[in-house]
């Protein structure tokens, strides 16, 4: 029925009543809510947090949540029906609503959008193109219609509708697109769209036997004498029942998993014959995906006394309701206090969020969690199914899921009662959304959404972003100190490897200064393992030819290809696109092209040649794609299968190998030289990371760094593991130079795909900003590192803002505002603008 026929025929049924109206939030980057009425037969469900289906504009259906109920008629436009509810209970709270109004708020962007971000893909709906014969129309002579055409039709009569697959079926065909554009010119069938609902559960098929058969004992008598002359049917009867206890047969519980009662030694075309013939019943019973929950926790380690300082310290900051960092050397048993703050907890009835920055992290916590808790414990990032997701934000939004550890996403999860949030490795940029918005940091909204909650926040890292360790000078955050190792565990020795004196020796092999490659020889000897970091995945970062200089690039983004040898194939890492490696130059011909540069998947190849016979494994994007590649990766090294791990700065992020004894590190210098005013803190963090995997226990372990600039001051203060002097230098920079945590930072990102109509609205609103908020808060505009993405040119102005002066957020709607004014204009109406509050 059409939303026209809807509403008259509602209309038409309309009594002296209230009528009720719902605001909905609707998956889409536009502004604001929209008010629909609610039909009567619709009442009872539709509420605060539910799923609706609503028509948008003449065509789009959409799924949205119902962010209020009222009686208040739109002034501005006649409201269309809500079309239909979804849910019998919300599956979003209102501590959420409120959480998604201030990401909207706070990173500039529309609800919608955060909606869009919040809600996994297993809650949303599709929709389903289906036809069905048109009622109004006789359909006439067979002559009028192709051969396809006519079977299209016959099927239509015996169903009411069919599928676009169905359609290629019942043809053989793939595209059908032709055939249903005939039959719609001719008017012979109708085209529409069925919503559908994502979310399948899971379930299993159940075995039982007939009833007939256990209530009369004569029945099940001549049951064995007709089976006697089958004995592949009667091996199957017997089965069933010497599984199944006799006390069980007469309660009625007589249920068996299908598979259970199926085993290889029995023939499935006999037991098809016995369900066929009445004598088992199947049936569909729907089950978890997730473990099952339960709360019989095994206790964790007992603390040290540092850790037992620590966790009263962290506990008297709670009683002030102030967030805690807990600044604790890498090894030094962060991961213990967690597990007792979550046991306290959970307890106390309380929910937990535990939050990490990297896939590659949870899976060796979550082991360890597991090991605790059980299945207690939820475990939600992408890697997981959406059904697996949607049943984490179930069992969060009923309370049976209390624990969960997941990536940033996981701050949208359904919690009600949560009481605890911890941040592991909190300074982590991986934190940060960038593409698409909501561009929040998911540090910070954690913060906002203790503050909904009134729940405790705990932030771990060893080495703190130059922001949080400032909150804790001022007195925001507690700070909270680890100084030692866990038991007998040693930080690693440092040792700077210099590449240009090797290089004008030649002793260089390959990437390899002698020492590495000594380091690595020596720590295979002793049967210890070796992590290798290099933060550039592929085989070289480009291919140059050698007689005119021309390196092959992206025909879409600014940037040169990535060699990958694994699949001989050039690959851009910002639009995905890919391309045959050239037998000869594009440019001139020649055929004298090499790689420069190298990346993981080099390393990989060099280390295969050098060390025949050790395992070597690759860690980075292009091996860990399938769900459960983490785990497979961390196992086998966990247990000694693999010698040498080579891997990008997923290796950094608080990952513990008891016999990792050498760490060797490549490219320092391309890190610490990053055009970024944080490239110094990036650099700091990442090195002292990768560099606590190295020892662990009794071994004290050992850091190779290669650099060509090994007097480089920062050096010393990561050797040192000085954070204190490093942040004290740092600290006057970002003063000196005006720049966070002093000056808040908004990024505002233009793209266009004709660069000059891009360039002159970038200056047109920058012109604008500047008489706004004076030169001195606008920089820019400026390109961008990479300028062009996907054929689009882009332009980014940044917007630097003192804490106290100005009010942050009058400066964010008056940004907004501008931005609105200049794409009204005639010239850039494809324009495309977007807000990065906090860049990072």
């Amino acid at each position: 029925m059409s939303q026209l026929e809807l509403n008259s025929e509602l209309d038409e049924n309309f009594e002296e009543r209230i009528t009720w109206f719902a605001d909905v939030i609707l998956p889409i980057p536009l502004p604001g809510t929209y008010t629909y009425r609610i039909p009567r037969e619709l009442e009872e469900y539709i509420q605060l947090g539910s799923r609706v289906v609503v028509q948008f504009g003449k065509k789009k259906i959409l799924t949205g949540i119902v962010k209020l109920v009222h009686q208040n008629v739109p002034q501005v436009y006649e409201a269309k029906y809500v079309l239909d509810s979804l849910d019998h209970a919300p599956v979003v709270n209102s501590y959420q609503l409120d959480f998604f109004a201030w990401l909207s708020q706070y990173y500039m962007c529309t609800i919608g959008e955060v909606l869009n971000a919040a809600l996994p893909s297993g809650l949303k709906l599709t929709s389903e193109s289906l036809i069905q014969l048109n009622p109004e129309t006789a359909i006439g002579d067979a002559e009028a219609y192709s051969e396809k055409e006519l079977v299209v039709l016959e099927a239509l009569k015996s169903s009411d509708r069919l599928s676009f697959d169905q359609v290629s079926d019942l043809l053989g065909v793939k595209m059908i697109h032709a055939v249903l554009k005939s039959l719609l010119q001719k008017e012979s069938i109708l085209l529409f769209e069925q919503v559908k609902d994502k979310f399948k559960p899971k379930t299993v098929k159940t075995v039982q036997l007939a009833d007939q058969f256990i209530a009369d004992e004569s029945a099940m008598q001549m049951l064995f004498e007709l089976l006697e002359k089958k004995p592949k049917q009667q091996a199957i009867l017997l089965k069933y029942l010497s599984l199944i206890r006799i006390d069980e047969i007469k309660s009625g519980e007589r249920t068996l998993l299908k598979t259970e009662l199926l085993t290889e030694d029995l023939s499935v075309s006999s037991y098809k014959t016995l369900v066929k013939n009445g004598v088992f019943v199947e049936n569909e019973k729907i089950i978890s995906r997730l473990e099952e929950i339960t709360k019989v926790w095994q206790a964790s380690h007992p603390l040290s006394a540092e850790q037992e300082e620590a966790m009263g310290l962290i506990h008297k900051s709670f009683e002030q309701n102030k967030p805690v960092l807990l600044h604790g050397v890498t090894g030094s048993g962060k991961t213990e206090i967690y597990i007792d703050l979550i046991q306290q907890a959970l307890e106390n009835g309380g929910q937990v969020l535990y939050l990490l920055p990297e896939i590659a992290l949870t899976t060796q916590i979550v082991s360890r969690l597991h090991k605790v808790f059980g299945g207690a414990l939820g475990v939600y990032h992408s890697k997981y199914s959406d059904n697996e997701r949607v049943e984490v934000w179930n069992g969060v939004n009923n309370s049976k899921i209390n624990l969960v550890a997941g990536v940033r996403s996981s701050v949208f999860l359904p919690f009600s009662n949560l009481s605890l949030i911890i941040i592991d490795e909190e300074h982590e940029s991986s934190y940060k959304q960038y593409e698409p918005a909501p561009r929040y940091h998911a540090r910070d909204a954690a913060i906002w959404l203790s503050h909904l909650h009134q729940a405790h926040v705990l932030m771990g890292t060893a080495t703190p972003s130059i922001d949080s360790y400032q909150n804790a000078l001022d007195g925001k955050y507690e700070l909270v100190e680890l100084s030692q190792r866990f038991g007998t565990g040693q930080l690693p020795a440092f040792e700077l490897a210099n590449i240009l004196t090797s290089r004008k020796s030649k002793r260089m092999k390959g990437d390899f200064t002698p020492e590495l490659l000594e380091g690595i020889k020596q720590t295979l000897i002793d049967k210890e393992q070796v992590i290798l970091f290099q933060n550039r995945r592929g085989y070289s970062p480009y291919l140059i030819c050698h007689d005119c200089n021309h390196v092959p690039k992206c025909q879409s983004c600014d940037v040169s290809l990535t060699y990958h040898m694994g699949n001989n194939v050039l690959i851009c890492h910002y639009c995905g696109h890919k391309e045959s490696v050239p037998a000869i130059c594009d440019a001139c011909g020649s055929t004298a092209i090499r790689t420069v540069g190298f990346g993981t998947e080099k390393l990989e190849e060099d280390l295969k040649l050098l060390f025949p016979e050790a395992h070597i494994q690759r860690m980075d994007q292009d091996t860990t794609r399938s769900k459960y590649s983490y785990q497979h990766i961390i196992d086998r090294f966990e247990r000694g299968e693999t010698d040498i791990l080579v891997g990008t700065q997923m290796l950094s992020k608080g990952l513990d190998f008891d016999k990792v004894s050498l760490v060797g590190i490549f490219d320092y210098d391309r890190i610490v030289h990053f055009p970024d005013f944080r490239s110094h803190e990036r650099a700091f963090q990442l090195i002292t990371q990768v560099s606590g995997r190295a020892g662990r226990k009794d071994d004290k372990g050992k850091v190779i760094l290669q650099t060509g600039e090994p007097d480089e001051p920062l050096l010393y203060k990561i050797k040192t593991g000085d954070y204190k002097s490093f942040f004290q230098t740092e600290i006057l920079e970002r003063q000196n130079f005006q720049y966070p945590p002093f000056y808040r930072l908004i990024k505002i990102i233009l793209k266009h795909k004709e660069k000059n109509i891009l360039q002159q609205a970038t200056q047109q609103y920058a012109k604008r900003l500047i008489g706004e908020l004076g030169r001195q808060r606008v920089l820019g505009p400026q390109e961008p590192v990479i300028s062009r993405i996907r054929n689009l040119y882009i332009e980014e102005i940044y917007i630097k803002v003192e804490k106290k002066k100005i009010s942050i957020s009058k400066v964010k709607e008056l940004i907004y505002k501008l931005g609105l004014e200049v794409k009204q204009h005639k010239d850039y109406k494809m324009l495309r603008l977007y807000f990065d509050v906090d860049p990072v």
